[in-house]
């Protein structure tokens, strides 16, 4: 009797605890969410159109899209800690409006220049917002059931985010202009500004936190230096010193701030959050899946439109089965096998299925038809991520006290972005080699045209196939590093300040 009159006074008290507005406020967490997500993409079928307009040059127009990657990867971890110093409201509105600021000079934009910094500065507020919006979703749901569902409905929307930026993107180019896919920010942000002032709470500040200003500058540095190689990787030579310059740079300073965490009275990346070994097989997991997703998001896009001819709505409509088979695997895994099973077997599975799908992939050749050739492989892939993305949100920013939950969502999405760059440049390498030999073993003069088509569609099944490895290797890796079982329940935030020892489960 005594045990169940615990429990009971337990879950009334967590049942009082709960932000009555907590289900409106996930609305606008998920629109802002969505909207730096959509931003990661929606310019990629818009560059043409844009570049025709502005009159820039084909080696300017990685930029438009690089700027963006840069700034936001490279200033994710500390945009994650400053959540956690000034308050998750507070971040999370300055991101909002910045944000949309940024938008509009970009749509306004007369010149390269104009275009390139808007982004980067949409990048610069996208840091800001993005770790903002999960550590307002972790500590505004306390209810392991609830915060289930919560994780879902965010996990489909980072998850389906990147596809729906292609759609959105190719969509308003096509019926209006390019300028409309800097402009559409507005109306998200016009949203989450009201819905977050109306809804949410003034949220507390880190007591007795410092900023840890050498963690900053090496970790941003090291950032930048990574993301700047690898791009510049994609578009020149690994050979270049301006790759593997920036990309030892890169290694060297983030090796130091590695060991200067150690050490720091008040260090921006607490090793607390990092050793726990579900959290770190989060954090892996998502840089691998930010490799491999290229794979999807990159190639087949190009092979819809330069092969077989699809326009740019079309292609984006092509991706909606998977878009939609990502969302409801999101809610499932997020609702239903994590609470049973924990992350370890999400991951796992999540991973396969995507090297199934890629493996699927590389059957396609010049006059592959639609649903014989990409539908299966895509929903497939698509299922994969969702169940991925359902565990690795919400396992990467569990057990972690409410001062940490800034820089613990900022983690997992610098993961995912550094994952990114090393896709793109690695994927693309491969691509662009695998077509070169293969016009140089089969050309017998000069290459025909039939012959180009081949061999791009050789360069993007050997991509296809680098991906599939990419993703069965990680779910050896993932899934051997996690623990079995499902997450312990959320304790009670530890007393004392940030700076006190954590002990690390392993």
């Amino acid at each position: 009797m005594a045990a169940q009159s615990a429990a009971s006074a337990t879950e009334a008290a967590g049942t009082e605890g709960r932000n009555p507005r907590r289900w409106l406020i996930l609305a606008v967490i998920c629109v802002a969410q969505l909207m730096v997500v959509l931003d990661g993409t929606v310019m990629n079928l818009a560059l043409p159109s844009a570049q025709e307009d502005l009159g820039f040059t084909n080696s300017d127009r990685q930029w438009v899209v690089t700027a963006y990657l840069l700034a936001f990867g490279s200033l994710l971890l500390f945009c994650g800690r400053l959540v956690d110093l000034i308050g998750r409201k507070e971040t999370f509105l300055i991101g909002l409006v910045g944000f949309a600021g940024a938008s509009a000079v970009g749509g306004a934009a007369t010149n390269f220049g104009m275009l390139a910094a808007s982004r980067a500065c949409q990048g610069i507020f996208a840091a800001l917002l993005a770790p903002a919006a999960l550590a307002l979703l972790v500590t505004t749901f306390t209810d392991p059931k609830e915060r289930g569902k919560a994780f879902g409905a965010f996990s489909a929307v980072a998850a389906s985010g990147g596809g729906l930026g292609l759609i959105i993107g190719g969509s308003l180019t096509s019926s209006l202009s390019w300028r409309w896919c800097m402009y559409i920010n507005l109306v998200f942000v016009v949203i989450a500004v009201v819905g977050s002032a109306l809804l949410m709470a003034r949220q507390p500040k880190t007591p007795g936190a410092r900023l840890d200003v050498p963690g900053v500058v090496m970790v941003s540095s090291g950032m930048f230096c990574l993301v700047y190689g690898f791009s510049n990787a994609s578009t020149h030579r690994w050979g270049t010193p301006s790759t593997w310059g920036f990309l030892i740079a890169g290694a060297v300073l983030l090796v130091v701030f590695a060991l200067w965490q150690t050490r720091a009275a008040h260090p921006l990346l607490p090793p607390r959050i990092v050793l726990d070994r579900n959290r770190g097989g989060a954090y892996l997991t998502m840089l691998i899946v930010g490799a491999a997703m290229y794979g999807i998001f990159l190639f087949v896009i190009y092979y819809m439109q330069s092969t077989l001819g699809y326009s740019a709505i079309r292609s984006g409509v092509a991706l909606l089965p998977m878009v939609a088979l990502t969302a409801v695997a999101a809610n499932v895994g997020n609702i239903k096998l994590m609470p049973r099973f924990g992350p370890k077997p999400l991951v796992t599975a999540g991973l396969l299925l995507g090297s199934a799908g890629m493996v699927w992939l590389t059957g396609i050749d010049v006059d592959s038809g639609y649903a014989s050739a990409l539908l299966g492989p895509l929903m497939i892939a698509g299922g994969g991520m969702g169940l991925i993305f359902a565990s690795a949100f919400r396992t990467g920013t569990s057990g972690v006290a409410p001062y940490d939950a800034g820089i613990a969502s900022a983690s997992i999405q610098t993961g995912q972005q550094i994952g990114g760059a090393i896709g793109l440049a690695l994927l693309n390498t491969v691509a662009t080699s695998s077509t070169t030999d293969y016009i140089e073993g089969h050309a017998q003069g000069r290459p025909t045209l039939p012959l180009i088509h081949v061999a791009t569609v050789h360069g993007y099944t050997t991509a296809f196939w680098w991906c599939a490895g990419i993703f069965a290797a990680g779910a050896v890796i993932c899934g051997s590093l996690m623990r079995r079982g499902p997450l312990q329940a959320p304790a009670a935030a530890p007393v004392g300040k940030p700076s006190e020892p954590e002990t690390a489960r392993t």
